[in-house]
């Protein structure tokens, strides 16, 4: 059986060493941290400070204690947003900014719960993990009454979304191309 808890702290170790093999063939990671030396120590970095911006908002979800994560990003509510420096050279930084500038460039107006990562450790992948964290994240854009979004640089991703209630809402070519995804708030 699954067990699905909203991530502590404590399970920030093992979140970031599930997340850092579950994207190692992304292309968003790729482009912003391409080289296969330095990759797991960046993407550890990058995944790093995106749990410990949301994790004492009770927004990340995660599988038989972190073998899979979504980390989500509530409707802004006016509260000033923690900062956490990226540790990364000069240029890995540069990327890491021109990605989140085209992002929000096409995301929508208004107010929205972000999944921002979404995945699975390889080794247990294929037992719809992924799924079981994404969805708690649904409930709560659900209970609030607002879309869920969320962005993918996987074409084949596309299509899982849409067979999972999203739709394509934006496309945008630069640096690459990704699509950004919606979910309606479904009842409760």
């Amino acid at each position: 059986m699954t067990t699905i808890s909203v991530a502590a702290p404590s399970d920030r170790t093992k979140v970031i060493s599930s997340l850092v093999p579950a994207f190692a063939q992304d292309p968003v990671l790729r482009w912003l941290f391409p080289d296969d030396a330095t990759y797991p120590r960046y993407a550890g970095a990058f995944f790093g400070r995106l749990f410990d911006k949301r994790v004492g908002r009770d927004s990340i979800w995660i599988a038989d204690g972190g073998h899979a994560a979504a980390i989500w990003e509530p409707p802004a509510d006016g509260s000033p947003a923690p900062d956490h420096a990226l540790d990364v050279p000069a240029d890995v930084h540069a990327r890491v900014d021109a990605y989140d500038h085209a992002v929000h460039a096409v995301l929508p107006d208004g107010p929205f719960w972000y999944l921002g990562v979404l995945g699975t450790h390889p080794d247990h992948q294929g037992r719809r993990l992924g799924h079981a964290v994404m969805a708690e994240g649904l409930k709560r854009a659900a209970a609030d009454g607002v879309p869920a979004i969320l962005e993918t640089a996987t074409e084949g991703n596309v299509g899982m979304y849409r067979r999972a209630g999203w739709e394509v809402v934006a496309a945008a070519t630069a640096p690459f191309r990704f699509w950004v995804l919606q979910q309606q708030p479904q009842g409760l």
